[in-house]
């Protein structure tokens, strides 16, 4: 029903705290202004402004599919009051409750992944580099 505004609402408050992230790497040197990293990943690591471009993408990207997949189920229409649940005031509570558990839970699990992947993304870049004649 309206599960997709829970990882909206996460991807508008990432969005912000990675304007806030860029503006002060930048003023350390750290990006420049597309948020390109200057500084050397193998030593530093790899800019929060990235790593937060990262979740900010895949939250984004799963709010627009479940978005579009409940506009094509017909839960999401282009008229007020938007949501089909809201018609009736019985399915608020339904929608309340999926919002919950479902929207909550596909947040918390895109996050989860995105912690993984940044800590093994930053592990391989800061790895040292063998020479072919170590291999």
């Amino acid at each position: 029903m309206a599960c997709f505004l829970v990882s909206t609402g996460e991807a508008i408050v990432v969005s912000i705290v990675r304007a806030a992230v860029k503006k002060k790497e930048m003023e350390k040197g750290i990006v420049d202004a597309e948020g390109n990293q200057l500084t050397d990943p193998s030593v530093s690591g790899i800019c929060w402004t990235r790593k937060l471009s990262w979740l900010m993408n895949m939250l984004w990207g799963g709010a627009i599919l479940l978005c579009l997949e409940h506009m094509w189920h017909g839960e999401v229409v282009p008229f007020p009051p938007f949501l089909t649940a809201m018609n009736d005031p019985s399915d608020i509570g339904d929608m309340l409750h999926e919002m919950a558990t479902v929207g909550v839970g596909m947040a918390v699990l895109v996050t989860i992944v995105w912690i993984v992947t940044f800590l093994v993304a930053d592990a391989l870049v800061k790895r040292p580099v063998k020479s072919a004649k170590e291999a």
